[in-house]
């Protein structure tokens, strides 16, 4: 099912590194996994590829490493009513406290509701911004709040110097809650609430050759721009295509990100977890 590579990185972080796993299945459809969610104490776990397939399952630990993954069941986004491109590119992945699962895509840009067999319930309506966001790096990012309020922004925000407009969804429309600072070539690929009632943002950066991890921290509410707390800064090639994460508390009552690779179904990438603790 999964082998472990827990070799440490060596970037000075405001993390601390707990370790990684290397996840490997041998059925052809395995990769491209860009969302991420966890329940509340990190053990079971949901995961979204950007093929539109969905894997649930339970994440094993020894003495606080992850050790083993088991994949308990498996499902594919379906939507008669839509067409084949607006149901694929899925990126972002939600799931509220009672249940309700939401994923976010890029080919067209924008939310669903799923039901707990990978059926689209509802298509929520799209902000006027959703239109003309760049091909390819629209809604990469999603998360949910304790109140049921979605959150989402778009991979690239349309010019360097620009800010990325964060979009809440609450009362049926989208409205900005605030924007995200755009800073030293940083996208945004992932997002969630975390224990703590905070915005987590994953962020990548790619040189040609490799890829390097940000996470940054906002409070919410906020309004404006925002540059956020930078909590881990990685390496490049120091852990693979990092774009879903969840953040969730340990039993030890430490803040926990727990992350997952996109290995774009290249052999020459890897899907892999990655797990750190706030200091």
């Amino acid at each position: 099912m999964a082998g472990c590579q827990a070799t440490a990185p060596t970037a000075e972080t405001q993390a601390e590194y707990i370790g990684s796993l290397r996840w490997q299945l041998q059925d052809l459809w395995f990769g491209g996994w860009s969302g991420l969610e966890l329940s509340d104490d990190g053990t079971e776990f949901t995961v979204i590829s950007d093929k539109g397939r969905l894997l649930q399952g339970l994440m094993h630990r020894d003495a606080s490493n992850l050790s083993r993954i088991d994949v308990l069941a498996e499902f594919t986004i379906t939507d008669a009513s839509l067409p084949a491109l607006a149901s694929s590119d899925s990126e972002g992945l939600a799931i509220a406290q009672d249940g309700s699962i939401f994923a976010s895509f890029e080919g067209i840009n924008h939310v669903v509701q799923l039901s707990p067999s990978g059926s689209v319930i509802r298509v929520l309506p799209r902000h006027a911004d959703f239109v003309d966001l760049q091909n390819n790096s629209g809604m990469e990012a999603l998360a949910i709040d304790a109140n049921g309020t979605l959150y989402t922004l778009p991979e690239r925000s349309g010019a360097i110097e620009r800010a990325f407009s964060v979009y809440a969804f609450e009362n049926a429309r989208w409205s900005i809650a605030f924007q995200a600072s755009r800073t030293d070539g940083f996208l945004p690929v992932g997002a969630d609430i975390g224990p703590d009632g905070k915005f987590y943002l994953l962020e990548r950066d790619f040189n040609g050759l490799a890829f390097k991890t940000r996470v940054r921290r906002f409070e919410l509410p906020s309004s404006g721009e925002q540059p956020g707390e930078t909590l881990l800064t990685s390496k490049f090639g120091q852990h693979d295509n990092l774009e879903g994460i969840s953040v969730w508390l340990d039993d030890a009552g430490a803040i926990r990100l727990t992350l997952v690779s996109d290995d774009n179904f290249r052999l020459l990438q890897r899907s892999e977890f990655v797990e750190y603790k706030l200091r």
